[in-house]
């Protein structure tokens, strides 16, 4: 099946001589959730605004459902819909009049039902009436999702869509961002809230510095660099970890009450069991413990720090 978004031997580099994208290479499916992570800086942005029509590539090509983005400008971009991190809206105009607009200026026929739907979707109907000047910046942010949507893109880019607002919004957006895949439209978000990417995402791409370090899919990425960590609750608290255990990269915690050790679970000898042997025959008691797997921002923070070393 053709992809959604095809992106090869991508680069960017500006007047100045920052280099901003380095042979990046990307395939996004048709109905996919994908995640971009990456600090501040790392091309995240330069990489949706190429897609977009706003940056001109230095090398490389895109295309978005078959068709080379600046040989097809105008069909692509009618295919996209694109959520700023800025908050780039008419102020002085109505909610319902933006979006009505924004319809229109990508030449889709008017429908009510449908733009009903989308403000009732982002909780917007009781504001449709409103200046967006007088809204929140909650609001804003939604406005700014609505006419993103208005023209119904087959492709919708997300970047930091939840940065900086409430609770209820991410909550809101995460359930409309599902719906959206259900009915076939692709989703490619960059996000600084790590929990929103393992939340909403089937695969994530990280970028750090113009590279594209890794693409994998969600679940089986957790499973192939996803360490366990063991966690041991003591009966008394130690001052420092004894010699008679320094064969384990153990560490102390919670004012000594805490000896937590990190372990690929994957291997048939974790070390655990001979661990607490160890620990019995030292007279170390501990009176719980539990196990817990690597988070996606444990991942993350590993797969960066790794890349920046020298």
């Amino acid at each position: 099946m053709q992809p959604a978004l095809a992106i090869a031997n991508l680069g960017k580099k500006y007047a100045s001589g920052v280099v901003a994208l380095t042979d990046v290479n990307l395939s996004v499916n048709r109905g996919e959730i994908f995640a971009l992570l990456g600090p501040n800086g790392a091309g995240k942005t330069t990489i949706i605004s190429i897609v977009c029509g706003i940056v001109t590539p230095t090398s490389g090509t895109v295309h978005v459902e078959g068709k080379e983005i600046r040989e097809h400008y105008r069909v692509v971009r009618e295919s996209i819909g694109l959520v700023p991190q800025e908050l780039t809206t008419d102020t002085f105009e109505t909610v319902w009049a933006t979006v009505k607009f924004s319809r229109a200026l990508f030449g889709r026929p008017p429908d009510t039902a449908f733009l009903d739907k989308l403000l009732r979707d982002l909780s917007l109907w009781e504001k449709r009436n409103e200046r967006i000047m007088n809204l929140s910046g909650g609001m804003k942010r939604r406005v700014m999702i609505a006419k993103a949507l208005s023209h119904e893109p087959k492709i919708l880019f997300l970047d930091e869509p939840t940065a900086g607002v409430d609770v209820e919004l991410r909550r809101d957006m995460w359930a409309l961002v599902r719906g959206l895949r259900d009915n076939g439209v692709t989703i490619i978000l960059t996000t600084h809230y790590i929990e929103e990417a393992e939340e909403m995402a089937d695969r994530i791409g990280v970028v750090n510095k113009g590279l594209l370090i890794l693409v994998e899919e969600k679940h089986a990425l957790m499973r192939k660099l996803g360490k366990k960590h063991l966690t041991l609750q003591l009966t008394e608290p130690l001052q420092a970890i004894p010699s008679a255990l320094s064969e384990w990269p153990l560490s102390l915690h919670a004012s000594g009450g805490e000896l937590r050790l990190e372990f690929d679970s994957r291997q048939e000898q974790t070390g655990i069991p001979a661990l607490l042997r160890r620990m019995d025959e030292i007279g170390i008691g501990y009176k719980d413990l539990n196990t817990r797997q690597s988070s996606l921002e444990d991942i993350f923070v590993s797969l960066v720090t790794e890349q920046t070393r020298p």
